[in-house]
């Protein structure tokens, strides 16, 4: 698809200081244009073509949201590879002017033709001359025609919601243009963010009856656009419109647009905007029930009732030959996942040769933010064994956790007696890892320099892949693969395309978005929470709260805001969701200037390696976030000054 996408944007799109979305070509390429929407073959190569930047953008090694947030921890030896996650120099505050990182607004690309614009703009573009050239395709069945240009339609308003996200305010260009217009016309000034958000919305309305729904798209069409995809697109342009970043933020009530015209709104938050989300994402909800095209992924059998809960958090973000109950919408990846290779272990047996070595593990925050088996905080919880002391050991004997943890011997407290979704998506010290369906395929983490999955050098170093916390991350893989070849035994379940929209994140959006319109949470907001507390295996958010150390924190507002807040990042850990939900609800700028923590890897017994009770270890410290400057992308200085287009606070 590459040099497909390639070959597409050399006689169209090459041009190197276009105002963004400017395809200045004469009049005999738009003939040529024209040409290319003759046949069914011919179009539908546009088509393909349209959706292949977004493919390129959900590679987890190359998107932001994996390792631009505080979840995982690279170390040296991957921080300086010259071809290193893009991610890393945004946590670490190294974003700039003149070359942007993640540039998605005006980038220039070298590929196997040349140079070439590849951008949300360039798409942005790419889907225009489809949607307003497919109905000459004369061997395109009329049917045919409203559902490709429908799904174009809904891409179209995709690109320009990453964009908003990643910008803020930006330009919304016409569909079509007159070649022989003046390019001084075209400089477009960039709309007020409500008008972007508004825009997006009425593009999903256009489209959303027109495509049917994911379980009835043809075995060979199910990357496209379905009827789901869009109204979960809608959901989650209201909720980010409705969010902290975006409505009634005092940082850009001074940020004008080249005309002097405001982009964003002085006034206050509007609490409507909240309404309008509840609403999209309730209806979702019960178009989804109502209709069973959708839901949670639950009832998995297990040796344990823990082990089965685990099960079902593992799949219900797995899509393995293209099937998931719960996922609305997915896509093929270009690359495969590379970000996995450097997350597995390298093995002294050599049963993980093919691997590196984890260079990205995940950070102390991450562990301490998933809940007690009680399904509270730690801090809350008078009743979990980790109370007195998380950073103590002690000794597990519950058969509940049999092949969890580690029974009748010394373990952190901090490992024992967590949810579910914490043995899921993270492997600790002196806990298990099933890789692999046979009875054997379960593996003890020993995480002491010199054990199996420990340090094996006597000191840190970047020379070579190194685990920097202590905790390896689970998510990702599969129980069903071993840890032999790992990569190859998925690949043997069938292909796993990426993740666009789960079900979970709807309720989530429901009871975050109904908490936010009253003034007090009540039974509908529990109710959305309950049923991704549910399937996680624990117990319901109002029941849990009443043993809570503050009981009534579940009663408020406030307070139901930062449960909510913590089940959001919980449910969709690792999976590049926090990144985007801590600059949404303005606390950036508070979480990512912390430090990493993690353990002392270089320790070869228990005392030393847990730092002697004394709690985490700082091994990274290099994070950097600037208010409100970091908020959004810079704009590329090139464009700036060319196309006269103001630029972000900041930058």
């Amino acid at each position: 698809m590459k040099h497909l996408l390639s070959y597409l944007f050399i006689p169209f799109f090459l041009f190197m200081s276009c105002d963004s979305w400017l395809d200045v070509v004469p009049e005999e390429d738009i003939a040529t244009i024209d040409s290319e929407f003759e046949t069914y073959d011919q179009a539908y190569v546009w088509l393909k073509s349209a959706y292949a930047y977004m493919q390129d953008l959900y590679d987890r090694y190359d998107d932001v949201c994996y390792t631009g947030a505080d979840e995982l921890v690279a170390d040296n030896y991957l921080r300086n590879m010259s071809y290193h996650p893009e991610g890393l120099n945004i946590i670490g505050g190294r974003q700039n002017v003149l070359d942007p990182y993640c540039d998605t607004w005006f980038n220039i690309s070298s590929g196997n033709a040349g140079r070439c614009r590849k951008d949300f703009y360039t798409q942005i573009v790419l889907c225009n001359h489809f949607i307003t050239r497919i109905d000459n395709v004369y061997n395109l069945s009329a049917k045919d025609k409203e559902e490709w240009k429908a799904e174009v339609v809904a891409l179209k308003a995709f690109y320009y919601f990453e964009l908003v996200r990643r910008y803020g305010p930006v330009m919304i260009v016409p569909d079509q243009f007159d070649p022989n217009q003046e390019v001084e016309s075209l400089k477009l000034p960039r709309s007020h963010v409500d008008t972007c958000f508004n825009y997006i919305v009425r593009l999903c309305d256009e489209v959303v009856d027109l495509l049917p729904s994911c379980n009835m798209k043809k075995s060979e069409r199910k990357g496209y656009f379905n009827r789901e995809a869009v109204m979960a697109l809608k959901v989650r342009a209201l909720c980010y419109q409705a969010s902290d970043l975006f409505n009634g933020n005092p940082d850009y009530a001074n940020f004008v647009n080249k005309n002097g015209e405001p982009l964003f709104s002085a006034a206050p938050a509007d609490p409507k905007k909240w309404e309008r989300a509840a609403e999209a994402a309730v209806n979702l909800i019960k178009h989804c029930e109502e209709s069973g095209v959708a839901s949670l992924v639950e009832g998995n059998s297990a040796n344990t009732p823990l082990q089965a809960h685990m099960l079902d958090v593992e799949k219900s973000f797995q899509t393995f030959g293209w099937m998931s109950d719960e996922v609305l919408y997915m896509i093929r990846l270009q690359q495969g996942d590379g970000l996995r290779n450097y997350t597995l272990p390298y093995t002294p047996d050599g049963s993980n040769h093919t691997l590196p070595g984890a260079c990205l593990s995940p950070s102390m925050k991450m562990v301490e933010m998933f809940y007690t088996e009680n399904g509270l905080p730690m801090d809350q919880d008078l009743k979990w064994v980790g109370g007195g002391n998380p950073y103590a050991l002690s000794v597990e004997t519950d058969p509940k956790y049999t092949d969890v943890v580690a029974l009748n011997e010394p373990i952190l407290n901090l490992h024992r007696r967590r949810e579910p979704r914490f043995y899921t998506s993270i492997a600790a010290d002196r806990c298990y890892w099933r890789l692999g369906t046979a009875t054997n395929n379960i593996h003890l983490v020993k995480t002491y320099q010199g054990e199996a999955w420990g340090l094996r050098e006597k000191r840190l170093s970047a020379t070579g892949p190194q685990n920097i916390t202590g905790y390896y991350l689970k998510k990702w893989c599969s129980s069903r693969g071993t840890l032999l070849a790992h990569q190859q035994g998925l690949t043997s379940l069938g292909e796993r395309p990426a993740v666009i929209f789960r079900l979970a994140e709807m309720y989530l959006i429901a009871a975050e978005a109904l908490n936010e319109c009253k003034s007090a949470p009540d039974a509908e907001v529990y109710k959305y929470l309950n049923v991704i507390r549910k399937r996680a295996g624990i117990p319901d958010v109002e029941v849990a709260w009443k043993n809570a150390r503050d009981p009534n924190r579940v009663k408020t507002k406030t307070g139901m805001r930062d449960i909510i807040r913590q089940e959001w990042n919980i449910e969709f850990a690792f999976e590049g969701y926090r990144f985007w939900n801590v600059r949404r609800w303005k606390t950036a700028n508070v979480e990512f200037n912390e430090k990493s923590l993690g353990w002392n890897v270089v320790g070869n017994n228990a005392d030393s390696f847990y730092n002697n009770g004394k709690g985490p270890v700082v091994v990274y410290s290099g994070n950097k976030f600037v208010a409100p400057r970091d908020y959004f992308w810079p704009i590329r200085s090139e464009e700036v000054q060319t196309a006269g287009c103001v630029q972000n606070p900041g930058w």
